[in-house]
């Protein structure tokens, strides 16, 4: 039986850096964030659901969803917001089950889930094992800052809605500490899979 991990941290953990070690790796990688971008492409169920509750204002010239405008339409509206939801994320979970199982077909050992609110969408029952890639909050704080030009209080308000990095790491099987080198977080990488037989 092939070993699914569900791969999960918060914003500017670093989460994207160790996915990438895993694919050099060569275990497949099931991205969450990805494939909640190709659900919504002209063509898609999702797409045409969209459309049917929100409206042809919320398209671009091209026909291609307005990311902006729609999610300023549901920013402030709750009741929008959730139907957004019921929309897009079955459509997501469907799409990442048959990638998932798609590769546990071709005789992949491992296959990880990379689902950036793993625990927040109570998805846990779709892996094996969860590693949580953690760093202290103000390394969290100082990255964002970095990464997007927020102010404190924006980087602040995107940190607070997520579940905490302390807590996370409390509901995860494991822990990649994220605080140090590139050298250091890959050692643990290779460590754990080593640990659970996947390298």
């Amino acid at each position: 039986m092939a070993l699914i991990i569900g791969l999960t941290g918060s914003i500017s953990s670093g989460k994207s850096t160790v996915s990438a070690m895993i694919k050099e790796l060569n275990i497949p990688v099931v991205d969450a964030d990805k494939l909640a971008r190709d659900v919504v492409e002209p063509g898609e169920e999702a797409y045409a659901d969209i459309v049917h509750v929100f409206g042809e204002e919320i398209l671009l010239e091209d026909r291609a969803i307005d990311r902006k405008k729609l999610g300023e339409l549901i920013f402030s509206h709750k009741e929008k917001r959730e139907q957004l939801n019921n929309i897009v994320h079955p459509a997501i979970r469907k799409a990442m089950l048959d990638e998932r199982d798609e590769y546990v077909q071709k005789g992949a050992n491992c296959v990880v889930l990379d689902i950036p609110l793993l625990f927040e969408s109570k998805l846990t029952h779709f892996v094996d094992k969860t590693v949580v890639v953690y760093v202290e909050e103000s390394v969290q704080l100082d990255r964002l800052m970095k990464r997007d030009a927020y102010s404190e209080v924006e980087a602040n308000q995107r940190i607070k809605s997520q579940i905490s990095m302390k807590e996370k790491a409390s509901l995860a099987d494991a822990v990649i500490d994220n605080n140090g080198s590139l050298d250091e977080t890959h050692e643990q990488l290779t460590q754990l899979l080593s640990e659970w037989e996947v390298v």
